[in-house]
Order: structure tokens, then sequence, then C-alpha cells
């Protein structure tokens, strides 16, 4: 469904995403996980192509990203913040997203499952922050796409619409999409992640299935696999600057 081959993105002298080449072909969740600035999101720009790679290619469901934008039909994006127009009400957000990508059969199902019936007559800049967030996944969710990207999907989000999240995802595994997701929340992956990518330094440490990373690691649980793994990362990265500062001497 996705490949990426060599990818590279450089902001003037900041590498952000080094030599990355990635295989993503079975349905299923892949949890992206890394630390803050780590490239998380400028991977997902990259596969939507908000972002134009330094170098290296991207296919999607069989389209080069840099040839087409048709693509892009077969995905349903939910961004980390929602940044909606404050002055529109609900049903107007909805109305727009409708004349962009065409009538939604699944719209008013996906209302009542968030439950923001209610809302609907509200303008979008009265909303808290939780309420954004379930109407950013009622946009996501309304159109059956085969990939679903879902950048920090938890945001502000109470413990009974997690519970709906959760429960959606595991029906959208069952349906065969792909889900790339994000987020901080590791309980939340462990429990419906099939596959991993674990990014440092703009580099894939690990990819391969939660099970072969706590496997690899001798940890029991995720948290503590993922944390040794990045303690591993840190030490082995202060090794190699150690021996740049200090080269040996000519022979």
């Amino acid at each position: 469904m996705i490949q990426l081959n060599q990818l590279y993105k450089t902001y003037g002298k900041l590498k952000v995403l080094r030599a990355i080449d990635l295989e993503l072909s079975k349905p299923g969740v892949t949890a992206i996980l890394g630390p803050n600035g780590s490239g998380k999101s400028t991977l997902i720009k990259l596969i939507l192509g908000l972002v134009i790679p330094s170098q290296g290619t991207i296919t999607v469901q069989g389209q080069k990203v840099r040839e087409s934008y048709s693509y892009r039909n077969s995905i349903s994006y939910l961004p980390q913040i929602a940044r909606f127009p404050e002055n529109l009400k609900v049903k107007e957000l909805l109305q727009v997203i409708e004349e962009i990508r065409g009538k939604s059969a699944l719209r008013d199902h996906f209302i009542q499952y968030f439950g923001v019936e209610s809302y609907l007559e509200n303008r979008l800049g009265h909303l808290s922050g939780g309420t954004r967030q379930k109407i950013n996944l009622v946009l996501t969710f309304m159109y059956d796409t085969p990939i679903r990207i879902l950048d920090e999907p938890t945001a502000g989000l109470d413990p009974i619409a997690l519970v709906a999240l959760r429960n959606l995802i595991e029906a959208e595994r069952k349906a065969e999409k792909l889900i790339l997701l994000t987020t901080h929340i590791i309980p939340l992956v462990e429990s419906i992640a099939d596959d991993l990518i674990f990014l440092l330094d703009g580099t894939v440490h690990f990819h391969g299935a939660p099970a072969e990373l706590k496997q690899s690691t001798k940890h029991s649980g995720l948290e503590e696999a993922i944390a040794n793994m990045m303690l591993n990362a840190k030490k082995d990265y202060n090794g190699r600057m150690s021996l740049s500062l200090h080269p040996a001497p000519n022979s």
C-alpha cells in the first residue's frame, strides 16, 4: 500500500529524515513512535504530499506521490491539531468537506458514534478541545478509505471517547484497512498495534511486531522495551560523538 525508498528530508543544515526505507503492504495497525523531533510528523506529511522530499521516492497504492495527487482519495487523515475556521458552525464545516470530497454515507453514523449531535449548530470557535477532536474524528472516518493516517488521535479525548476510538480502530483492522498511528500513549499501542516503527534522530531504529521488540530488549512491557532501546541508541550516539571529537592520532 505504501512504500518509501531512500527517503531524505532536510531543511537547510537540519537533517530531519535520513535513508528511510519502509514497505507497508499489509493491512493492520502500524504505530509510528519516537520522541519529539524524531521526524514522525514530517514522515506523515511526506506521505500526504504536503512536504516534498529532498531525496527518495514515495509510492502509495501504486502511484508515485510526486507524479499524481489522485492517490489521496484513498487516504483519510487526522491531523495532530484540528485548525478549523472558528466562525463556521459544525454542520457548515461538514458541508464544506462534503462539497470537496463528495457526499458521505457514513457522516450521520459517526456524528452519533462520537456523540456530537448536539454541537452541530455550535460555532467551532466555541467548542472545547476535546469536542473539536471528536469533530476531527468524524471528518476522518466518514469516508470509507483503505488507508487511515491518525496523528495523535487521542489528544483531548475523555475516557468514553477513548474507548470508542479504540473499538473503532479494532473494527477498521478487521475491515483490512491500513492504519498509521502516532501517539505517546504506549498502553494504547500495546493493545492495538500489529507493527511498530520507531524513529530516532530521523532514522528507523526498529520496524517489527511489538512482541519482537520486547523479546529483543528482554522486557515484558512495551514501555520498558522502548525506553531500553532509546537509552541504547543514546549511548551509541554519544559514543560516536566522542569518537568524532577525539580522533585517533596519526600513525
